[in-house]
């Protein structure tokens, strides 16, 4: 079974290697965009896009070790 696009916070986190609190700081702050990275549904509750963070993280510059 392949990853779903739009998956919550808990399952972003398993996921990505991030904390729950890092997930809900990005979303917060505004470091990560709506609409785009993530959305909240109708019932309220956050939903992270999974393909747009792999983006933002493939696209972020690398510095030399």
């Amino acid at each position: 079974m392949s990853t779903p696009r739009w998956v919550l916070i808990p399952k972003a986190a398993e996921l990505l290697g991030y904390t729950v609190n890092a997930i809900e700081h990005k979303v917060k702050s505004g470091m990560w965009s709506q609409g785009r990275m993530w959305r909240k549904a109708r019932d309220g509750r956050i939903f992270i896009n999974i393909e747009e963070v792999d983006k933002w993280v493939e696209q972020s510059p690398q510095e030399a070790a």
